[in-house]
């Protein structure tokens, strides 16, 4: 017989990390979106460098964990796979809901939204399906959902927009990143900067501290 996949739903209580404070000094609250592997606490190290009083950063934590490289010492996470991806985006969307609640960002003036790697794909998403609008949509290394529309970022008029890449990293080669770039441009046609770095898939903290 063949298998029969059934579903439920369910509450799920999930964590997310912050650095600094936000105070009435607070000039720019980050938004941060990890990559592959990543736990949020430890993904908040690329933004020590930003001036804390002036910066307030929120990491969310993708809930899929595991132990990396089979060790059962080290814990990575991952935001969705190719297996059931719409329903566990749908479960991070959900996710982000209750994390835009609590820190009441809805509030807030001059929000920073950055995605790394696969990272990319929930920044974006979460911009396009749940309206948000960003002074600022930083994307490092990392592809573009294939479902998303020029029209899914209509709401953005002010928002600039800015790609991260190291030229050696081995995820993004030649062919990948001319089609990256083409999207791009056909999703933000203004405000676009592109920053290219020497280096490989990685984070380039400094490129971050330029940007504000």
């Amino acid at each position: 017989m063949i298998p029969t996949e059934k579903q439920v739903s369910y509450k799920i209580t999930n964590t997310y990390n912050t650095l600094n404070e936000r105070t009435s000094k607070t000039k720019n609250v980050w938004v941060v979106f990890h990559g592959i592997g990543y736990l949020s606490k430890y993904f908040l190290k690329y933004f020590k460098g930003l001036n804390s009083e002036e910066n307030y950063i929120i990491a969310p934590q993708a809930a899929s964990k595991y132990y990396l490289n089979g060790k059962y010492t080290h814990v990575g996470a991952s935001w969705f796979t190719k297996d059931n991806t719409q329903q566990e985006v749908e479960n991070a969307m959900n996710y982000l809901d209750e994390v835009f609640q609590a820190e009441n960002l809805k509030s807030v003036t001059n929000l920073i939204v950055l995605g790394y790697s696969q990272g990319v794909s929930v920044a974006t998403r979460w911009v396009a399906r749940k309206g948000i609008n960003p002074s600022q949509l930083i994307l490092c290394s990392g592809g573009l959902p294939k479902e998303l529309e020029s029209k899914d970022f209509l709401h953005l008029n002010e928002t600039k927009f800015a790609l991260i890449y190291g030229t050696k990293d081995p995820y993004l080669d030649k062919e990948r990143l001319e089609s990256e770039k083409i999207k791009l441009k056909e999703l933000f046609p203004e405000n676009l900067n592109i920053f290219p770095f020497d280096g490989v898939h990685e984070m380039k903290p400094s490129i971050l501290e330029s940007l504000v």
